[in-house]
């Protein structure tokens, strides 16, 4: 068994004249305190809180030198260090060697002096390349790029979605996937579309149809309570009827039916004019009118000793009552074109919706209604007139509905027809849900087409 080491006379001669170390317990005091700094330790400072010099300060303790260089860097700002640059290298220049000399083995010669080589001149120091590539941080990227508008383009963060296909193929294979598979609308339906759109079309000011024929019963008042449904069905805002047809009009009758028409109170465009000093409110003027759904309208005068007593300044008063409260206004003027309030009501249109039939005689009629509006002072209302031919008697094969189309587009702004209908020709109540789609359509191209002319 080996001998401890300070025992062992080998181990103690090879450490002889050596500084004999210090163990740590050896440098304590008595008190715990170090003698020698040599220990390695730092030993923890804690200030004093009951100092008067540190009153209300926290107390701060550091253990490193670590610890308190990240609270001196943290309490300053970082300074940017640019990054180091490499100077460009210049080229060697090298000197001729002693034996290449042409006259190196002449020893008596003399060497010819060397020309002198000159410096060259400073030039300006040139950026040169970083060695590290600075890149660019996100901040800086969000610094350089424009601010979208966050308000006029909404669509930034919202992808457009297609409109939801109705009937045909496509709506069917919408309604089979659940929306998954959706092809948009098609051709036809886009077209339906853009009739809504312009018939809808916000508008500044209140408007005012006239419709008119020379004849009766060729669809004047149908087409005045079809166009106005379709009105009240795409517009936000309500369309009011006008019944001024001397002849004991029955517009409210086509738009409601007899029956609701006779349940309920007898109020009239007569009524109307009787108490109009007294209406100050859309309120006050719904006592007189009649609804329709979102149609609202003036019931025509019935009594047949009164009906046609209507002169043109009491229509204006009703007129300018209206524009009070409706955006847009039909008036249905019933026959002719010479009774007391037609100045009135040609006075304050906007445009003129002819109605037409395909008989010769409706044809004929209607081409003179045009030749008597531009020559009596009306040539911009003839000129902007709507001709709308309702197929109502549905006519023989031996009409040329062509002919008489070509011979009445030509003196209008546009010409509309509208097919034979069971739900128009009866003469009874008129509802969109059972025209066709062809006289629906017709019905809305002809709205489309009055509010295109509301300038």
């Amino acid at each position: 068994m080996p001998d401890p080491a300070d025992k062992n006379e080998r181990a103690n001669a090879q450490d002889a004249g050596q500084p004999q170390p210090r163990r740590r317990r050896d440098l304590r005091r008595a008190d715990g305190e170090l003698m020698d700094a040599r220990t390695g330790t730092m030993p923890a400072v804690t200030p004093n809180p009951s100092s008067p010099t540190d009153a209300g300060q926290p107390v701060t303790r550091r253990t490193s030198w670590a610890e308190a260089a990240a609270a001196a860097d943290a309490a300053q700002p970082i300074a940017h260090v640019p990054a180091p640059t490499r100077r460009p290298a210049r080229p060697p220049v090298t000197s001729q060697p002693q034996s290449a000399r042409p006259d190196a083995g002449d020893a008596s010669t003399p060497a010819p002096a060397s020309p002198a080589v000159e410096p060259a001149p400073p030039s300006a120091p040139e950026e040169t390349p970083a060695f590290r590539r600075i890149r660019p941080t996100a901040a800086d990227v969000i610094a350089d790029t424009p601010m979208p508008d966050f308000i006029s383009s909404p669509g930034l963060f919202v992808k457009e979605q297609k409109p939801r296909p109705v009937g045909g193929l496509r709506g069917a294979i919408y309604s089979m996937t659940g929306g998954a598979w959706n092809l948009g609308p098609g051709a036809k339906q886009r077209q339906e579309d853009e009739l809504g759109r312009r018939i809808s079309r916000q508008l500044q000011g209140s408007y005012n149809t006239a419709v008119l024929s020379l004849k009766g019963g060729i669809g004047k008042t149908s087409t005045t309570v079809g166009v106005g449904l379709t009105l009240a069905e795409f517009r936000g805002d309500a369309p009011c009827a006008i019944d001024a047809n001397p002849d004991s009009g029955d517009l409210v009758e086509r738009a409601l039916g007899e029956g609701i028409y006779q349940q309920a109170s007898p109020r009239t465009i007569t009524d109307l004019l009787r108490n109009i000093e007294s209406i100050d409110s859309l309120t006050a003027l719904a006592r007189y009118m009649h609804h329709a759904g979102r149609l609202h309208l003036i019931a025509g005068e019935q009594d047949p000793e009164v009906s046609d007593s209507l002169t043109a300044a009491e229509y204006l008063r009703i007129r300018k009552l209206i524009s009070n409260y409706y955006s847009v206004a039909l008036t249905d003027c019933g026959t002719g074109v010479t009774h007391n309030a037609m100045s009135g009501i040609l006075q304050s249109a906007d445009n003129l919706v002819i109605a037409a039939g395909y008989a010769v005689s409706g044809a004929k009629r209607a081409r003179s209604t045009l030749h008597w509006l531009a020559s009596h002072g009306y040539e911009d209302l003839a000129r902007n007139a709507i001709v709308v031919i309702t197929d109502k008697d549905e006519v023989s094969t031996r009409v040329d509905k062509d002919a008489i189309e070509e011979h009445l587009a030509g003196i209008c702004r546009q010409l509309i027809a509208v097919p034979h209908d069971r739900g128009v020709a009866d003469g009874d109540l008129v509802t969109l849900d059972v025209l066709k789609p062809e006289t629906r359509r017709a019905y809305k191209e002809i709205a489309a087409a009055i509010v295109d002319g509301y300038q």
